[in-house]
């Protein structure tokens, strides 16, 4: 079988919500080049933007063992649902310090014939479309375009290289409805992040969103789910100024609405930047250097932080100890870059 002639692919990001939305160009340029039904083998947590994806038909959730957090999953269970779902393709969509050969090897257990991944090494029959992984020996690409060459060397292309999001108009309608006749400039404030590497410390965020309320007179609204509840009042508990929290009130489409309807986002390295990108809304990206990749795509943005000789230490708890890069960025920074940003 050639790609031209795939109608069933299968995109396997088994990330988050933030990693799969990077990957919304290259699955609209297999869609839009073979017209092929897509479906996403993701995590719990990346499967759930799936309908919020318009280039994604179906999601299939596994807990695969192999990323973390580690979990038990049935893995026979998911190569059945894989093999009589009758795939024609499957493109594997990693970060280059993940091997694509675990799920190689679902794939082709799954008998999906055509299997496509970057790999760091020779991976034989796992996959029929090998890609030598350039990174990060001699380059670092963005994500996104990362996962645009991947599908490019099997001729899927796309001249709309935006994230993807679709806010439904229901959830719009809702947001909306909070904020009647607002005048003030809506800052959507999201402190949390699933490492405590990628953080910004509390007390910086609370001085940081005073500096903004009282420099712009913007209304300030914090997001975060359920967990972050503690997290978001501590933040607040800090502050001088008035503050809304939504915390753990909305759905993703309704974060996705919020942050759609807001005039500026001030968040961590974290799925709401990525949003906020999908969406258009500029963002304060206050960016921890655990990694070099992620930062905001093809969005109005002020990326934040204080260059340390650890970089690019791919950790989720701070290896040094001193969390350099996210603490020695002032709030004063963070507000005079929202400043300009709301300019």
């Amino acid at each position: 079988m050639s790609w031209g002639a795939v109608r069933r692919l299968l995109c396997v990001r088994l990330d988050s919500i933030g990693d799969v939305l990077m990957t919304t160009p290259a699955i609209r340029a297999c869609r839009e080049t073979f017209g092929c039904r897509v479906t996403l083998l993701a995590s719990s947590a990346g499967a759930s933007v799936a309908p919020l994806v318009p280039e994604i038909d179906a999601s299939i959730p596994f807990a695969a063992p192999w990323m973390k957090p580690a979990t038990a999953s049935d893995d026979q269970a998911t190569i059945r649902r894989l093999r009589a779902e009758r795939f024609d393709a499957a493109v594997i969509f990693t970060v280059y310090s993940q091997s694509p050969l675990p799920a190689a090897y679902l794939c082709y257990l799954a008998g999906i014939p055509l299997r496509l991944a970057h790999c760091h090494e020779n991976p034989y029959q796992l996959l029929s479309d090998w890609v030598a992984d350039p990174e990060p020996a001699s380059l670092v690409r963005h994500e996104v375009r990362r996962q645009l060459d991947l599908v490019g060397t099997v001729g899927a292309r796309t001249d709309n290289e935006r994230l993807s999001f679709s806010v439904p108009e229901t959830a719009r309608a809702t947001v909306r409805a909070l904020f009647p006749g607002r005048a003030k400039p809506l800052v959507v404030v999201h402190p949390g992040a699933s490492a405590a590497s990628r953080r910004y410390p509390a007390e910086q965020f609370a001085r940081a969103t005073d500096l903004v309320i009282e420099e712009t007179g913007a209304q300030a609204v914090f997001t975060g789910d359920v967990g972050e509840q503690e997290l978001v009042r501590d933040v607040q508990a800090r502050m001088t100024r008035a503050s809304l929290s939504l915390v753990g009130r909305l759905d993703l489409a309704g974060l996705g609405a919020l942050i759609e309807e807001a005039d500026l986002l001030i968040c961590n390295n974290t799925g709401p930047a990525h949003i906020a990108a999908a969406v258009g809304t500029p963002v304060v990206d206050l960016y921890a250097l655990t990694n070099p990749q992620h930062t905001p795509w093809r969005v109005e943005s002020r990326v934040l932080f204080h260059d340390v000789p650890c970089r690019n230490c791919y950790k989720s708890v701070c290896p040094a100890g001193h969390h350099d890069c996210l603490k020695r960025v002032s709030p004063e920074a963070v507000a005079a870059a929202a400043g300009e940003l709301l300019q």
